[in-house]
């Protein structure tokens, strides 16, 4: 069915945002309840203003849609890595390198090196959230065994895992933001380091300055939390409880794709579950499910170990399907495509209007996802960016510093609902402390207006492979 339906002023495209975010404050600051009630009111609230302006609900309804059907691999993944959790605590796997890991890092150098430790993971296998799934899920319990709050290492684990995903070559998020700014992969990777490098550089800076502080009262008060030597009792920890993680090494060196690469690591961690630690398969079918849980009568132990399964993860995949919603309606009204162009209209140079970009991603991922906040406003900015013969390379890197490292600080996007889910920690609470994710924008906005790390079309901006 095709309509002719004018199109939103700037007032009716930012009355039903602003109407969702003031819901959506008050519900999480006020009534410190959940964010899918007010994001779903939000949803029918811009769907009653295109009704108002004579648009047909089946119009909404499939971008509504279309929307939400861009989430179906996100939810698999979601699926995979919560029975990642549970057989992976199940067979021994997360418990040895709680194990190793209390055992090698102490409390002064274990931030710095948790978000080291997941950068590296995340640019050899370009997914910030395996990365914070897996890897992640093991350094949030030894950050618990070593005494030191769970906001902060969980801060360190976003601010590593990003900053990997943001650079590697495997990453989606990557090639999808060079594609729609028209840049080339390699050229695009490259112009990210003036601004993702420095903030790395400065969050493990800050990381060991809290270290320092806390590995100091650690050794004054000792940890009271399980020793290797009370995991080992627990379960049986031997070379072959990292058959999961070395498959998981294999798949990224092969190149699987994420989900059948995942699902690889999850039926290894069942055969060990089973071979090693004599689970059976009722027990492993259970923890896939529901989780791992622990009942050793060890308050302290029973919350470290009690993690996982498909049904932890659905809170958030709740969450993420409601925000698309959201997303697809407010695109399928036209208010998101009214308020970029009204503000391209006031943008003038190149400082404002990479700031206008900058933001107008983030306000994106605010209102809906990353992917939109990619998609819409990389396609209508790249024609001011020509005109200000500005190269592809720094579209692309906006998007990135301004939607990709923004969307794990959000509580309803995709990135924030799953590092919550996954590491147990609320993201209000961890967003604080992920340095690196604030600054990369910081450094976006100091270059676009002192003007360096800024090629220009007549440079030929590296363009090449």
């Amino acid at each position: 069915m095709t309509q002719s339906v004018r199109p939103p002023t700037l007032v009716e495209a930012l009355a039903p945002i602003v109407l969702t975010m003031g819901i959506l404050m008050y519900q999480i600051f006020v009534l410190a309840g959940p964010p899918h009630i007010p994001l779903a009111l939000g949803t029918a609230i811009t769907a009653a203003f295109g009704l108002s302006r004579g648009q047909h609900w089946t119009s909404m309804q499939t971008s509504i849609v279309e929307a939400a059907a861009t989430a179906i691999p996100v939810i698999f993944i979601f699926f995979l890595v919560g029975m990642t959790i549970g057989t992976w605590i199940l067979s021994g796997t997360v418990p040895l390198l709680i194990a190793l890991g209390s055992d090698w890092i102490g409390s002064t150098a274990f931030l710095p090196v948790s978000c080291i430790v997941c950068a590296i993971v995340s640019v050899f296998t370009g997914t910030s959230w395996g990365t914070v799934g897996t890897m992640g899920l093991a350094l949030m319990a030894i950050g618990e065994t070593l005494g030191l709050p769970a906001p902060i290492t969980a801060g360190a684990v976003v601010s590593g895992a990003w900053f990997g995903d943001k650079l590697s070559p495997l990453s989606d998020t990557t090639n999808y933001t060079a594609a729609i700014a028209g840049a080339k992969l390699y050229a695009h990777i490259r112009n990210l380091l003036p601004t993702t490098v420095p903030s790395l550089v400065l969050a493990i800076v800050l990381y060991a300055a809290i270290g320092v502080g806390y590995g100091s009262s650690a050794a004054g008060s000792g940890s009271t939390m399980p020793t290797a030597a009370t995991l080992e009792a627990l379960f049986r920890l031997n070379f072959w409880v990292l058959l999961p993680p070395l498959v998981i090494a294999f798949t990224i060196a092969r190149k699987i794709p994420p989900i059948p690469g995942i699902f690889l690591g999850v039926m290894t961690a069942s055969v060990v579950a089973v071979v090693v630690q004599g689970a059976s398969l009722g027990d492993v079918a259970d923890t896939m499910m529901n989780g791992y849980v622990s009942e050793t009568g060890d308050a302290q132990i029973d919350e470290l170990l009690s993690k996982g399964g498909l049904m932890s993860m659905m809170w958030v995949i709740s969450l993420i399907l409601i925000a698309l919603a959201l997303g697809g309606a407010l695109q399928g009204t036209g208010c998101l495509q009214t308020i970029i162009e009204n503000l391209l209209r006031h943008l003038r140079g190149r400082g404002q209007l990479i700031t206008g970009a900058l933001l107008t991603t983030m306000g994106f991922n605010l209102a809906s996802n990353a992917f939109v906040a990619y998609t819409i406003p990389g396609r209508i900015f790249a024609d001011a960016f020509r005109q200000e013969r500005l190269a592809p390379v720094v579209l692309s890197r906006v998007m990135e510093d301004g939607a990709t490292m923004s969307a794990p600080l959000i509580p309803w996007n995709s990135g924030g609902a799953f590092v919550a889910g996954a590491l147990g920690v609320p993201t209000l609470l961890y967003a604080p402390f992920a340095f690196a994710n604030w600054f990369a924008p910081l450094f976006s906005l100091l270059w676009a207006w002192t003007g360096f790390f800024l090629p220009t079309l007549e440079e030929g901006s590296g363009e090449s492979e």
